[in-house]
Formats: structure tokens, sequence, C-alpha cells
């Protein structure tokens, strides 16, 4: 492969791990199917949008795969490039977003896109981002351990220094400012990656997304069955709202398909079908709920943990 930026064969990735991620979630559910809308964007390029709701796990879930043209890179893409402001670009990417019926079941996120900006008279800029976040309702230590192995299993062939990195950039970027607490126990995260050159990026990404299911699959099976009643519903609709105040306050990628015009129900659809909001509500002291604030939403190594002397 050669080391010049090869969109087409990053869009045929991103097509096929859709496919592959989607039936996956499908078979794990046993009954939901994932709906696909095929749609266009008036200003160039277009998507298809897969979500599936009512399924015997998943409450609701989309995953989606997006390749979008523009004139003009809009300011969620260039918060941190200003030197790009102005260019043309083609952006594309899969996002996932799962969010189970199950309180004991966490919610995940992936992400992986790639990101062309060009000017007529100088050398096209390109760089991918993405990773992977989980937010539970109910912590377990053996769940955290293996979300942040498998994490640390997809950056080890890239160096030892990735995997902090890269760990560190997934707490720092979901973190709600105003709650002063992160949205779950986050997991790796990177964006504006093209130091390594174009065959390494684009293998790293692709480990990114392929390693996923691996990472979240254990853990679903592990928890779908697990007894709920009110209590937990109604803590996973509180909790699911930190999920919302995320997505429309500081998300990039959200930002970024609304001020590129993209489709408002696909941007959308990573929004929790039940939410609710409750005012200045704490946790019972000692109570599972306070667990989670305590030993799960604070920064952990989770990967040096041992697994022998945790619960779950």
């Amino acid at each position: 492969m050669s080391e010049a930026p090869d969109s087409a064969a990053v869009q045929r990735y991103l097509l096929a791990l859709q496919d592959r991620i989607g039936a996956a979630l499908e078979q794990a559910d046993g009954q939901a199917r994932f709906r696909e809308d095929a749609w266009n964007r008036p200003g160039g390029g277009g998507g298809r949008t897969r979500v599936m709701a009512d399924g015997v796990v998943f409450e609701q879930g989309g995953i989606n795969f997006s390749q979008v043209f523009g004139d003009r890179l809009p300011p969620a893409a260039t918060a941190n490039r200003p030197d790009l402001a102005g260019r043309g670009f083609q952006a594309m990417g899969v996002s996932l977003v799962v969010h189970p019926r199950n309180p004991y079941v966490p919610t995940s996120h992936l992400n992986v896109r790639f990101f062309i900006a060009e000017q007529s008279g100088a050398q096209p800029v390109w760089w991918f981002g993405g990773g992977f976040d989980l937010t539970p309702y109910y912590g377990f230590d053996a769940d955290a351990i293996h979300w942040h192995r498998n994490a640390h299993s997809v950056c080890q062939p890239f160096g030892e220094s990735v995997y902090p990195r890269y760990k560190q950039w997934c707490d720092d970027y979901f973190y709600l400012k105003h709650r002063a607490e992160p949205r779950g126990i986050g997991g790796i995260f990177f964006d504006d990656l093209n130091a390594w050159g174009f065959d390494r990026c684009f293998a790293f990404m692709r480990a990114v997304g392929d390693q996923y299911l691996a990472g979240y699959l254990p853990i679903l099976e592990r928890r779908r069955d697990c007894a709920y009643g009110e209590r937990e519903r109604a803590f996973q609709k509180y909790r699911r709202g930190r999920y919302v105040e995320f997505n429309l306050v500081y998300d990039r990628g959200t930002l970024f398909g609304l001020q590129s015009g993209g489709r408002t129900e696909s941007i959308l659809m990573s929004m929790p079908p039940e939410v609710s909001w409750r005012y200045d509500w704490r946790p019972e002291p000692g109570s599972p709920e306070a667990a989670l604030y305590e030993r799960f939403l604070v920064p952990r190594d989770w990967v040096t943990e041992r697994p022998e002397v945790t619960s779950g």
C-alpha cells in the first residue's frame, strides 16, 4: 500500500466494518434488526444510517456510515487546527452507540473516522481519529478490567506509550466540565493522527474498529440476564441524562455533523430513547449507585488491577 492517502481503501474498510458489527449486534440481541436509511447530503456525500429499537437486549442502537464533502471545513473540525480553516474537505467514518435495556449492561460507543483537507496549490492534509468508551450504570471491576485490557491490546503493537496517552485523552475528552465528572470509565480516544504515515495510521484505525466487539460482547453476555427493578431502571435513565448533556454540549462529532449540514436524524441517533433528570439528586451513601461515583467515575489504571480480587 502506498504512503499516499488512499481514501477509497478507507471507505471500503468502513463499509465492511459497519456490516460486520451490525450483524454481530443483531445476533447478540436475537430479535431486533437494523433498519437502514440511505441518505444524500445536498452539499455533497451521504451515508447509511442503521438503527435498531425495542430488542431483547438493545432498547435502541445505531451504527452509521457517512461520507461527506464540502468547500469549507466546519468550525468543529478546525478547533485544534486553525491553519486549515477555509479548506475543502472530505470526511468519512463509522459511528456506533448502543443503549441496552438492562441497567447492568453498559452503554458503549465506537467511532473511527478519516479526514482530508485540501486547498489548491497545497498538499492535502489528512488525519485519522476515533476510539471507544464504556458508560456503565452499575460498575463491576471485572468489566472495567476487561474493557481496558482489550483497549491496551489494541494499542500495544503500536508502541508502549500509545495506550497511556490515548487512555488519558479519552478520560479528558469524555468529561463533563459542568458536572466535574466523567461520562463513564473511558477507553481510548485519538484524533489528528498522521505522524506515523498513512499505512500505519490506517492500520491503527482498523485495529480500533476490529477489536471493539472483543471488548464489548463479553461484558454484554455477562450482564444481560441480571435481574433488575424500577430502582435500577430509574438510575439508568438518570445517568443517561449525562450522556445527552455530553453529546449536545461537547461532542465534536455531533457538532461537526450539525455544522456540516449532515442528516439530523442520523447525527442524533446516539441519544438514548428514555431519559430523566432529577433536581440535585444524590445517591444514598453505601448504595450500588453511590459506588458508581466513588469507585468507577474516578481516574484508575484498570489494566494493572488484579481480577482475582474484584467483584462481578
